[in-house]
């Protein structure tokens, strides 16, 4: 079955980086597309960026895009989100999310347990 495993999250300071992996598995990468949300506390799921593996066309919610990059890696069927610029505001639970019939803005049907990214000072 499809297995998403994230990993990366942590403590960051305002204006820091971070990098979010998403280790695949149970999945013909190119038949799906993949992608991150994020939960911050006291709201709902918020869709971050997405990524069609088979051929690389990228999704961003505007909140993020020019700071966070999301790629991938056949070779290791990995995912990353790339986050620059972090901002206390970013402070959320991020989820990698698959699904074989979506659009990169979802609805997806695999999630993965999430990793908590805090940004403070």
């Amino acid at each position: 079955q499809v297995q998403l495993v994230e990993s990366g999250g942590g403590l960051v300071q305002p204006g820091g980086s971070l990098r979010l992996s998403c280790a695949a598995s149970g999945v013909d990468l190119d038949a799906y597309v993949f992608g991150w949300f994020r939960q911050a506390p006291g709201k709902g799921r918020e869709f971050v960026a997405a990524i069609s593996w088979a051929v690389g066309v990228t999704a961003y919610s505007d909140v993020v895009k020019d700071r966070f990059t999301i790629a991938r890696n056949n070779a290791k069927t990995t995912l990353y989100l790339h986050m620059n610029s972090l901002k206390p505001e970013d402070t959320a639970v991020y989820y990698c999310v698959a699904d074989s019939a979506s659009g990169l803005r979802g609805p997806y049907r695999y999630w993965g347990q999430g990793t908590q990214v805090t940004v403070s000072s």
